[in-house]
């Protein structure tokens, strides 16, 4: 789940407190809620996410429930550091869920066989509603491993109105190039306070490691590996001047040397101790749950590109979606109750966006409609943005392993901080990712994967 942190322990203690009335409580147990006695039970595990999604599981989870007699579904809350351990011994003891929620790719698990296909278990109209976008990360060789919620980009540039005005800069004219941004960065440094800066961005390794992923596709044309995974291609200059993009960042002082606070969260932007950041489009959801003040001030904009160009491979777009475990005891009863939570009525659906902010974009069009239809949509401009002017234009996330990721990430931190020239850096890169190739012989799973 690298894409977004998960809350707080205070926040999390919160949201697992409320959603435990779904189910046991103990992951791998089965539910021992009299409400189940005499109907087929399926279990079904969840993170700890944000607070309207966690009110948005819950209540599904019970209207589901009290719909009908035949299916009852235990909900289990698993933190977000303890999800992989739990459920890789569950699957070991077989006690896996039926049913679990997933982030990223799914290439890996479903050709090494760990989840199931879902096609015969949908009618043909029900995963045929699903965008073409949603597609792209819910199927693997053309056959359905999941039933996607949601797609939303992982980087856009917000920016604070009012610091725009103070520095002398169009409040409603957010940069779009590298170069841009270096002239708002200069101009915002002269109304920032001591440990404030102008632009937070990733400074980690690992957060760089897939937020720019679809910025070296728009740099270099390319990512950094051969289409057919056989060799690593990590040393093209353009990757250079993506970190020489960030270095000139950091060596004006215009972004912070470490991070301010969590990777993923829009806490320093909130607290006027940044005027601009990156963020995914989740960030509107937090900064008007946590930062409501901030709302009016805050411009949403896709993420600033080399050379300005918003045409394409402008964000890497992230994603939720539900996933069936290759050995669910009961598929059938967990793809009913996937058909009416994510394949049905589109109100069952629409609280979720509405509540969230509309920070989010729906898997289905029909959802869409009605979500933008919601009066509440109109005081969510960004919205227009989020769907209209970013998610069109993203490319979905890589499907070579993590592994490759990190060696581009660590490049970009080493490079951006000096320890290394960016051309050392990129061939340390390139020399891992060719050991990754080596190792896990990419070149076959590549293939495998095409045929």
């Amino acid at each position: 789940m690298k894409r977004r942190s998960f809350l707080s322990a205070a926040a999390a203690t919160t949201g697992m407190a409320g959603l435990a009335a779904c189910g046991s409580g103990t992951p791998g147990q089965r539910a021992d809620d009299p409400a189940a006695e005499g109907r087929t039970t399926v279990e079904f595990w969840g993170n700890v996410f944000t607070t309207p999604e966690n009110a948005w599981y819950e209540k599904i989870v019970e209207d589901f429930n009290a719909s009908q007699e035949d299916v009852f579904i235990n909900y289990q809350v698993v933190p977000g550091d303890a999800w992989d351990q739990k459920l890789k011994a569950a699957q070991a003891a077989g006690n896996a869920p039926d049913i679990y929620i997933q982030a990223g790719r799914l290439d890996t698990a479903a050709r090494t066989g760990t989840l199931m296909a879902l096609d015969d278990l949908f009618d043909a109209e029900v995963l045929g509603s699903v965008t073409d976008i949603a597609k792209e990360v819910s199927q693997y060789q053309g056959a359905f491993y999941a039933f996607p919620l949601l797609v939303e980009p992982q980087m856009t540039l917000y920016w604070n109105r009012d610091l725009f005005e103070q520095a002398g800069l169009d409040p409603d004219s957010p940069p779009q190039s590298w170069e841009q941004m270096y002239d708002a960065c200069e101009a915002l440094s002269g109304v920032m306070g001591n440990g404030e800066f102008a632009l937070n961005t990733a400074v980690d390794s690992g957060t760089f490691g897939w937020t720019t992923v679809a910025a070296q596709q728009h740099v270099a044309g390319h990512l950094p590996i051969s289409e057919d995974w056989a060799t690593a291609d990590a040393e093209d200059p353009a990757y250079e001047e993506l970190i020489t993009f960030y270095k000139t960042l950091q060596d004006n002082g215009w972004i912070p040397r470490q991070p301010l606070g969590a990777g993923n969260s829009a806490q320093a932007f909130g607290e006027g101790k940044v005027a601009m950041m990156s963020q995914g489009s989740w960030g509107m959801s937090e900064i008007a749950a946590d930062y409501p003040d901030m709302v009016a001030v805050t411009g949403v904009a896709p993420w600033v590109q080399s050379d300005g160009d918003m045409s394409h491979s402008i964000s890497t777009i992230g994603n939720m979606k539900w996933v069936m475990d290759a050995k669910a005891k009961e598929p059938e009863a967990a793809a009913s109750f996937i058909s009416w939570a994510l394949g049905g009525e589109p109100e069952v659906l629409t609280p979720f966006f509405v509540d969230t902010q509309f920070t989010k974009a729906p898997a289905r069009d029909e959802v869409t409609e009605v979500v933008n239809s919601d009066p509440a949509a109109a005081d969510a401009p960004w919205s227009d943005v989020v769907f209209n002017d970013v998610v069109p234009f993203c490319i979905p996330e890589a499907q070579y392993p993590w592994d490759v990721n990190m060696a581009m990430g660590d490049a970009i931190q080493a490079g951006m901080l000096g320890e290394k020239s960016p051309a050392e850096a990129l061939a340390d890169a390139n020399a891992e990712i060719q050991k990754v190739i080596d190792r896990e012989d990419l070149a076959s799973v590549r293939a495998e994967m095409d045929a």
